[in-house]
């Protein structure tokens, strides 16, 4: 989601260890789905949807039952399950709870296929409107788990799927989908079909379909990667002009992490509660992003970095969104960086720390909040901009080259598939060489940041310094960098802190003019003035 599209929120404090996920959704280890093909029927003449999924299921151990996520249809909403096939034979199955539960008949054959036929108007998930300009539209909008109100499928990310769309719709639609455009055939009857195919395994929070009138672009062309603009025509030339920096921050990415995991890349004006929605391979930014002045880069930076976190190497609990937000909110800074210098990371870090702070003061509970049962409260600043700023002090930590290492290596690791914070620490470590237990402890796990009061003088050559830990809860241990002015030039020395009362003693030749904690932005601490 967008980097400044946030939710408040008012959290439960929390300590816990690393090892322990409190996401609630009950999962089925035993059971993977393998792909999905959607085949969705569109029409004008009412919000009704047709469906016909074909799902394939690999059983790992046993053949077991399984259940997948769908709403029920409850007055004007909800979907009508009308046939359930396991292969062609009528399946075992209830449908009670938004849970289509079935038994398979099959106690062999590890691989299995299920049609679900069904049909209904849904509530959310698929948003059927029209556009700003009035144009009718459907766009899917899935995040966290709202396929289920128009997908059957295991609706939580730690079971991913390659999937196929078949979207028929009236034939004055133009089509967007999760995938590869591999066919698009008028059939003579108004209607058009038109398929999408994604062959990497995607979660059913990114997974998407756009439909309505567009304009569209080829924007570029990165290591065979089709960049392209899918905007509303009556802004189309502002949406490509806006849009086609993708093909710049898609390139920053590659180089810099590794292979890009999907089939295309096109960026979409939409209808989305969000700032933007990082679908795989097909992202939603929001209606008005298109202004023709291309204000819209840091954003098109955050969703694109969502590419590689969060949608390839995947939460697998609730509760490591940080893993997916954090990540996109640092790589998008990451990005601007590299493009406008250092200058911009540290503007960027200093407004995204006055937020942490204001959050903390109403919310004062750590990034990995195990107390968040809900995915829909996952969202916070703690997980957007503090999960950044733990990503610029770990850089800091382990150097740049290390850092960047560490990243490719975790990434190629977890490339397609799932983690938990545990795992990313265990990357670091290895390619490090040090124990970071006490740092991701520190900065994930525990409330809150250092909140120092401080004083310095000068004596015999020695810049006396002290520095106080004003918050209660605990002492937090982390580098400082001190910045010692002298006639407009700084002199940059860096100290310990691991005590709550500390006096230490910078050697330098003539008396500062002033001293500045931190000039560099590396340390996520809150100034409270002088002691």
């Amino acid at each position: 989601m967008s980097i400044r599209i946030l939710l408040s929120f008012f959290l439960v404090v929390t300590f816990s260890n690393f090892s322990f996920s409190q996401d609630v959704y009950a999962k089925n280890e035993s059971v993977d789905i393998q792909n999905y093909v959607f085949g969705l029927h569109l029409n004008d003449a009412s919000n009704e949807i047709k469906g016909e999924a074909q799902i394939t299921v690999q059983f790992k151990e046993n053949v077991v039952p399984f259940s997948l996520d769908l709403i029920q249809k409850s007055g004007k909403f909800g979907m009508e399950v009308t046939e359930v096939l396991e292969n062609d034979a009528q399946a075992n199955y209830t449908y009670i709870n938004n849970k289509i539960n079935i038994i398979p008949k099959t106690s062999s054959d590890s691989i299995q296929t299920y049609t679900i036929k069904y049909q209904g108007v849904p509530k959310r998930g698929l948003v059927i409107d029209t556009t700003k300009f009035g144009k009718r539209s459907f766009f899917g909008d899935n995040w966290p788990n709202l396929a289920r109100h128009w997908l059957p499928t295991v609706d939580h990310p730690y079971d991913k799927a390659s999937v196929e769309f078949q979207i028929t719709a009236p034939d004055q639609y133009d089509v967007v989908a999760t995938g590869k455009k591999v066919e698009e055939s008028n059939l003579e009857n108004g209607y058009k079909l038109t398929i999408y195919k994604e062959p990497a395994p995607v979660a059913t929070k990114v997974m998407t379909i756009g439909v309505t009138e567009f304009a569209s672009r080829l924007v570029d062309n990165i290591d065979g990667i089709e960049v392209s603009a899918w905007v509303y025509p009556q802004n189309r030339l502002d949406g490509f002009g806006d849009y086609t920096v993708a093909g710049n921050v898609l390139e920053y990415f590659i180089d810099h992490i590794g292979p890009y995991s999907y089939a295309k890349l096109a960026n979409m004006q939409a209808k989305t509660q969000w700032g933007g929605l990082e679908n795989a391979g097909t992202i939603a930014y929001f209606e008005n992003s298109v202004t023709g002045n291309k204000t819209v880069e840091p954003l098109i930076a955050h969703e694109i970095a969502h590419q590689w976190f969060g949608n390839s190497a995947t939460e697998k609990s609730w509760n490591h969104v940080w893993l997916s937000e954090g990540f996109a909110t640092y790589f998008c800074i990451l990005y601007l960086e590299s493009v406008y210098g250092d200058e911009r990371r540290k503007e960027e870090l200093a407004i995204d720390k006055q937020q942490i702070f204001d959050y903390y003061r109403k919310n004062p509970a750590p990034i990995v909040d195990l107390n968040i049962k809900d995915p829909m409260k996952v969202l916070s600043t703690n997980t957007y901009q503090k999960g950044g700023w733990v990503l610029n002090m770990l850089r800091y930590k382990l150097g740049d080259g290390v850092f960047w290492e560490g990243i490719r290596n975790y990434y190629a690791t977890y490339q397609n598939s799932n983690v938990l914070t545990d795992d990313f620490r265990h990357v670091m470590e290895q390619v490090s060489g040090e124990d970071l237990e006490s740092f991701f402890q520190q900065w994930l796990f525990v409330k809150g940041h250092p909140q120092l009061k401080w004083n310095w003088d000068y004596s015999y050559g020695k810049v006396n310094l002290k520095v106080q830990q004003l918050q209660d809860h605990h002492v937090f241990e982390f580098p400082l960098e001190i910045g010692l002015v002298k006639d407009g030039k700084m002199t940059i020395k860096t100290i310990e802190v691991t005590q709550r009362n500390q006096n230490i003693a910078i050697e330098t030749k003539d008396q500062p003019d002033s001293i500045v904690l931190d000039p560099n932005e590396w340390t996520l601490f809150e100034d409270m003035g002088k002691l």
